[in-house]
């Protein structure tokens, strides 16, 4: 059985307060589905460089954090993770996007490496 979940608005509202709180600037830059949508988070590192995460799911249904550009922890242009997110948005109409400006990288997820 899958844990229970809270709502993507308030986990969306909840990271970006943690952010904020670190001194990070946060926004949400697209607006998913309130209840269920899934999250991806961009975190922008300065000079056209950044990191993606995304939320999924284990093989034992636990919620996790994932990089899709996992390159030994180093970042990628921003121009291919807006590329990436945008094939995205056109899949899953209820995503949301949280963009992160912050140049030490931090993403601010529950238990991203970052």
């Amino acid at each position: 059985m899958a844990e229970p979940r809270l709502k993507s608005e308030i986990r969306a509202a909840a990271l970006i307060r943690r952010a904020q709180r670190e001194g990070a600037f946060a926004v949400v830059a697209r607006r998913g589905d309130p209840d269920a949508g899934s999250i991806a988070v961009k975190v922008y590192q300065g000079s056209g460089r950044a990191k993606l995460y995304v939320e999924a799911r284990d093989d034992n249904g636990k919620a996790v954090w994932r990089e899709p550009f996992d390159r030994d922890g180093a970042s990628v242009a921003e121009t291919e993770i807006d590329a990436y997110l945008d094939k995205e948005r056109r899949f899953d109409s209820d995503l949301w996007i949280i963009e992160i400006e912050d140049r030490a990288g931090r993403s601010f997820t529950d238990d991203a490496s970052a």
